[in-house]
């Protein structure tokens, strides 16, 4: 099955933006990217306990999130 090149643009994007975002973070997710299903599906891939950590820190201090947000 063919996917629109615009699934898989969009796809593209939303990791590019989710490594820089989450770089302006100090976190890295080695295996961030995209995987070629249809539809498209972004791989966040295994994480270390320490990165794991980060991540819910800056998730659970994000402008407009409550603790229902870390559920």
């Amino acid at each position: 099955m063919h996917m629109p090149l615009e699934l898989d643009k969009e796809a593209r994007d939303c990791v590019d933006r989710l490594k820089i975002v989450l770089g302006s973070h100090g976190i890295t997710l080695p295996s961030l990217g995209r995987d070629f299903g249809t539809p498209p599906l972004v791989m966040l891939g295994n994480c270390n306990l320490a990165t794991a950590r980060a991540l819910l820190e800056v998730l659970q201090v994000s402008p407009g999130r409550g603790p229902a947000a870390a559920r």
